[in-house]
């Protein structure tokens, strides 16, 4: 049953227009739709759901990725548009440039103004 449904994220926000700003602006997707005090964005025929809560940014762990063909050419335009990388200490696994390699897969991350951590990750 489930397996033949779509599946959204979720991207919690405090404040919705900040969020908004920062995802249009800087991160580059289209206002969807309004709902629910929040907004539904169109990623690549999926959707995310930015939704107003006071418990955005409390999750330790990544909200979401996005899938990408080339992740060094998404954190060098990311960058360009001012967004700061994340940079972790993981042992076995490099990280150069903002992105660590490991797990069969290139990966970078980020934390939005709400203080959700997110990613962009090429599978190798």
């Amino acid at each position: 049953m489930l397996s033949k449904s779509p599946i959204r994220a979720y991207i919690p926000a405090s404040d919705v227009p900040r969020a908004r700003k920062f995802y249009e602006e800087i991160v580059g997707l289209e206002a969807g739709e309004e709902y629910a005090g929040g907004m539904i964005y169109h990623c690549g025929g999926a959707e995310v759901f930015l939704y107003p809560t006071p418990s955005a940014g409390t999750s330790r762990a990544s909200q979401a990725y996005w899938q990408v063909a080339d992740v060094e050419a998404e954190v060098k335009e990311l960058k360009k548009r001012g967004l700061r990388f994340e940079e972790y200490d993981m042992p076995g696994i490099p990280m150069k440039d903002s992105i660590a390699t490991g797990g069969g897969a290139k990966t970078a991350w980020f934390k939005d103004t709400e203080g959700n951590i997110l990613a962009i990750s090429q599978r190798l």
